[in-house]
């Protein structure tokens, strides 16, 4: 019995002991040798809601930021740019190259008829 009475005191004290002690700091070993600084010095980038579309008030007009035109002239540019000359580029598929080549094999054979006879390569 005397072992249980004694057991309360016992983990009070524990605590008591472990809540007063100085509280022990791991070293942290990082990744780099250089110190941490904060890049963010120019105060809080955060908009905080307006309940607007993009923040712009009914009757206000919307005014561009200097990378829209740009940017959307480009990007559309580009991708008229690419639909006008993909229909252009060669074709290089596997398919195309045995049909050629079995074409050829068989007008070396004698098999299929040479479909240009004329022509001197």
């Amino acid at each position: 019995m005397s072992a249980f009475a004694s057991a309360p005191r016992a983990l009070t004290r524990a605590a008591a002991l472990s809540s007063s002690a100085a509280p022990r700091t791991a070293a942290r070993r990082t990744f780099s040798s250089t110190v941490r600084r904060p890049a963010s010095g120019h105060g809080s980038q955060y908009d905080p809601p307006s309940g607007w579309l993009f923040g712009v008030k009914p009757g206000e007009k919307y005014k561009d930021e200097g990378w829209e035109k740009p940017f959307f002239w480009g990007f559309c540019g580009s991708l008229i740019l690419f639909a006008c000359i993909v229909p252009f580029k060669p074709d290089t598929s596997i398919q195309t190259w045995a049909l050629e080549e079995a074409r050829r094999r068989l007008e070396a054979e004698g098999i299929l008829p040479d479909p240009f006879p004329n022509s001197k390569q």
